[in-house]
C-alpha cells in the first residue's frame, strides 16, 4: 500500500475580476466546493453554497456548459462592527462542461441548508446496457 497523503484546501476560493468583466454587485464572489460522482444513468453534483435559498440560486446551461450563480444576502448590520472576521461573505460562481450524454431538458436541482445538488439525468443513449452472454 502506498502512503500518499494529499492536504485538503479549506480556505474558500475567490474569483478574481477579469479586465473586460464587471459586476453589477458589489461583493466578493467566491467558487463554491462540489463533489461530483456518477450512477448508471444519473450524475450527482452537490455544491457547497452557505447563505443561498432556493430564491436566490440560478443554474442555467448552454453549450453544454453548466453555471451554478448564487446570491448571498448581506446580514442586517446593527450597532456593532466586526474587528476580526474568518468567513468572507460573497456570491457564488461556478461553471461545468457537462457531456452530450446529459440530457438538458431532465436536470433537477434542490437545495437544504446551504447544500445544493443537481441531478444530471443522462440520455437514453448514453445509458449504461448490461449485455447478457449466452453459452453455446
Amino acid at each position: 500500500m502506498s502512503n500518499i497523503s494529499k492536504s485538503i484546501d479549506l480556505e474558500k476560493k475567490e474569483i478574481q475580476a477579469s479586465e473586460d468583466t464587471e459586476r453589477t454587485r458589489d461583493t466578493r464572489v467566491f467558487v463554491p466546493k462540489a463533489d461530483i460522482y456518477e450512477e448508471n444513468d444519473k450524475v450527482f453534483v452537490v455544491v457547497d453554497m452557505p447563505g443561498t435559498d432556493e430564491n436566490n440560486i440560478d443554474i442555467t446551461v448552454e453549450k453544454n456548459v453548466l453555471t451554478i450563480e448564487g446570491i448571498v444576502q448581506k446580514p442586517i448590520e446593527g450597532k456593532y462592527t466586526p474587528i476580526y472576521t474568518e468567513y468572507g461573505i460573497g456570491d457564488y460562481h461556478r461553471s461545468f462542461r457537462i457531456s452530450e450524454d446529459i440530457d438538458k431538458n431532465n436536470i433537477n436541482a434542490t437545495v437544504k441548508d446551504g447544500i445544493l445538488t443537481l441531478i444530471l439525468s443522462k440520455s437514453k443513449e448514453a445509458a449504461a446496457k448490461k449485455i447478457t452472454v449466452k453459452a453455446q
